[in-house]
């Protein structure tokens, strides 16, 4: 027998206690960034969530789509605006932000799971009452923040066998509008709702470094009584921020381990989930 065939042979012993260990239990996995843009990883990440489905593991997807809505915005002649990293949301730009989450990017995500194989689900924050919202604040226009999480219809569609794909576009709570939701917060607010094992965000950094400039220097585990200190000693800076907080908030509120995790790795979620060798930061 060829040493290929010993090493596939051993990847899959490798991965059997794993998938033992998550069978019926849910993972939340937040999917953006490059993993989304580049064609390679994006197939990469959809076999990724089709093989967990398979195997047992209740796979719900929270997807963005900063680039598609930037993208279109250009096309209709209208600036992207950025307030403290958050995208701001006039009702013109929420108009694009429902019409291409809830629509193009969303469907053609659904689309893409199921010409592989899988059985997914499209959803938006405002089916059934999903994600529920106030306005953060007037200086970012109609975004919001979740107030309320309805899971009902995820776990609905988790228990007939679909993948649900859910976009983060909220129901408004106090006035007549849709808010846009940044899909790190979304996907962390629903993996407390679902009590999910596991909250995963795919990002275009290794994790959370010691070292900024030197990729080597990834730190594999953070406990949750860290995170002040790192954040103090700048290790933990910028727009990785507003990630680790989501991440402290989910694990704080129920799920076992946030993980940050590099989408410009390809089948980084099944190297992550599935083998002995962890590639992210997990907060535990």
């Amino acid at each position: 027998m060829s040493d290929h065939l010993q090493e596939r042979a051993q990847v899959l012993a490798e991965a059997l206690p794993y998938i033992q260990k998550f069978y019926g239990m849910t993972v939340v996995v937040k999917y953006g960034g490059n993993a989304m843009i580049s064609q390679e990883l994006r197939e990469a990440v959809i076999r990724d969530i089709i093989l967990l489905h398979l195997v047992g593991i209740r796979v719900v997807v929270v997807h963005g789509g900063g680039p598609e809505i930037s993208a279109m915005l250009k096309r209709l002649g209208k600036e992207s605006k950025f307030v403290d990293g958050l995208r701001y949301t006039d009702a013109e730009t929420m108009d694009v932000v429902q019409q291409v989450l809830c629509g193009k990017v969303n469907k053609d995500l659904v689309a893409t799971l199921n010409r592989v194989g899988g059985r997914a689900l499209g959803l938006c924050g405002m089916d059934a009452g999903l994600l529920q919202a106030r306005k953060l604040s007037d200086a970012y226009g109609l975004v919001g923040e979740i107030v309320q999480v309805n899971p009902a219809v995820v776990q609905d569609a988790l228990a007939d066998g679909y993948i649900p794909v859910v976009s983060t576009v909220a129901q408004g709570v106090d006035a007549d509008t849709a808010y846009n939701i940044n899909a790190d917060t979304a996907a962390a607010k629903l993996a407390v709702a679902l009590h999910a094992e596991k909250l995963l965000l795919l990002t275009d950094v290794r994790g959370l470094l010691r070292d900024p400039a030197d990729e080597d220097s990834l730190l594999p585990v953070v406990e949750l009584s860290q995170v002040p200190g790192l954040i103090k000693d700048g290790v933990i800076q910028g727009g990785m921020i507003p990630k680790v907080d989501c991440c402290v908030e989910a694990v704080r509120s129920g799920v076992k381990s946030s993980i940050i995790l590099d989408g410009r790795i390809p089948h980084s979620i099944l190297i992550e989930l599935l083998s002995d060798q962890g590639i992210g930061t997990m907060l535990v």
